[in-house]
């Protein structure tokens, strides 16, 4: 189980690379001074990439919290607040991609 949030949060972490990438870019007045140009939109075919890895992780949390559910009997049993934070960045993340992306 450590393991898959392990893999979750890496997932997450190649999300926010490709966040970088995708996002406009951002052109500081010197920039705009001497006429460098930059994207003014997201790109389209890296925000489908990552839709895609922030559905995994949200995915891949779940998954956790389930098997967490199960696995843990007793009540003293730690049950782990990595899944959900993980499970709630990466869901506020598609809701507010999904916002930006039909604005």
């Amino acid at each position: 189980m450590v393991g898959l949030n392990v893999v979750g949060w890496f997932v997450f972490l190649a999300a926010l690379i490709v966040f970088h990438y995708a996002r406009p870019e951002f052109v500081s007045g010197v920039q705009a001074f001497w006429g460098v140009s930059g994207r003014q939109n997201w790109s389209y075919s890296l925000s489908i990439y990552l839709a895609g890895l922030l559905l995994v992780c949200v995915l891949i949390s779940i998954l956790v919290l389930i098997l967490k559910g199960k696995r843990n009997r007793r009540e003293k049993d730690y049950y782990g607040i990595n899944g959900y934070v993980l499970m709630f960045t990466a869901t506020c993340s598609l809701a507010i991609l999904f916002f930006e992306l039909n604005h």
